[in-house]
C-alpha cells in the first residue's frame, strides 16, 4: 500500500479510539479545523529503548525542511535575539501555532504507528494492547500538551539530571534541532541507596546509566516508568558526549520541550 493511502486511511480511522458517537463526530471535526494541522509528512521509525519501559524514540521525526521551517517559527517569536536575555522560553496554555501543529504531529505519528501495528500484527502487550509508543489515555487527551519549553543551549551547556515536576501530568515530549547529543538515564532509586551503593552498582553494571542518542530531528516520548522512576540529563562537557566510541560534534543545541499541567 502507498504511503499516501496509509495517510487517508490514518486519518479516515483518527476517531476509532474514541468510546462515543459524539467523540468521534468531534474528532472528524477536527481534521477541518486549522488548529488540527501537522507538520509531519513521514512514515515514523519508532524505537522502543528496551531497558526503559515507557521511552520511544523518533530518530526522523522531522525532516531537515520540517526542522528549518520550525527554527524559522521560534526566531520569529523573538525569544532569543540580541535583546533577549536567557537561553529559555516559557508559554502556558495558548501555544503558539506550530507549537500545535506539532503537538498534532506527534499525535499523527503515534497514531500511524497503532494503525501499522494493527496491519502488521505486531507483539502485543500483556495488557492485550499493541506494544506503542504512547498509550491510548494520553494520546486522546484534550489538548495533548498546553506547556511549553523552548531551550537554546551552547556548546558545553546541557542539563543535570533530573524528573520533570508533578505539576505536568504523564507523557513528556522533547524534539531536539541543530545539534546531535547524548542523553542519559538513570534510575530515581539510586539517589535513595546506601553510601558507595551506586558507585559499587555502577561499576558492576557499566549499563546503569542508559544512553540514547538523540539525533537532529528526533522526537522522544517519555511516559509511565520514564517518566517518574528515570531521571534525565545531557552532559555537554568534554569527553562526555561520545556515541560508540566517536565523540560527536557538539553545535549549538535547540529543544522544545512538550508537556500537560495537571
Amino acid at each position: 500500500m502507498e504511503e499516501d493511502d496509509v495517510r487517508k486511511l490514518l486519518k479516515d480511522a483518527f476517531g476509532e479510539s474514541s468510546d462515543s458517537d459524539g467523540d468521534e463526530k468531534a474528532r472528524e471535526n477536527e481534521l477541518e479545523d486549522p488548529n488540527s494541522r501537522s507538520i509531519f509528512g513521514g512514515t515514523p521509525n519508532w524505537e522502543k529503548i528496551s531497558q526503559i519501559n515507557g521511552l520511544w524514540l523518533c530518530r526522523d521525526f522531522l525532516s531537515p525542511d520540517q526542522q528549518s521551517s520550525l527554527l524559522s517559527s521560534i526566531h520569529k517569536e523573538g525569544w532569543f535575539s540580541e535583546e533577549a536575555s536567557g537561553n529559555q522560553a516559557m508559554r502556558f496554555g495558548d501555544l503558539p501555532q506550530w507549537a500545535i501543529e506539532l503537538s498534532n504531529s506527534i499525535r499523527e505519528a503515534v497514531f500511524f504507528s497503532h494503525y501499522l501495528s494493527e496491519s502488521t500484527n505486531l507483539t502485543i502487550c500483556d495488557n492485550g494492547k499493541a506494544d506503542c509508543p504512547f498509550p491510548s489515555e494520553l494520546l486522546w487527551r484534550e489538548p495533548l500538551f498546553d506547556q511549553l519549553i523552548t531551550n537554546t543551549y551552547q556548546p558545553g551547556e546541557g542539563i543535570c539530571a533530573h524528573v520533570d515536576l508533578m505539576r505536568f501530568q504523564d507523557g513528556i515530549a522533547i524534539i531536539s534541532l541543530e545539534s546531535s547529543c547524548v542523553m542519559h538515564f538513570s534510575r530515581v532509586e539510586d539517589e535513595l541507596s546506601e553510601p558507595g551503593e551506586k558507585d559499587r552498582r555502577e561499576n558492576n553494571n557499566p549499563s546503569a546509566k542508559i544512553p540514547v542518542l538523540l539525533t537532529e530531528g528526533s522526537l522522544v516520548l517519555m511516559w509511565g516508568e520514564a517518566r517518574y522512576l528515570w531521571k534525565h540529563e545531557i552532559n555537554r562537557k568534554p569527553g562526555f558526549q561520545k556515541w560508540k566510541g566517536q565523540e560527536i560534534d557538539q553545535r549549538k543545541r535547540t529543544s522544545i520541550t512538550l508537556r500537560k499541567l495537571c
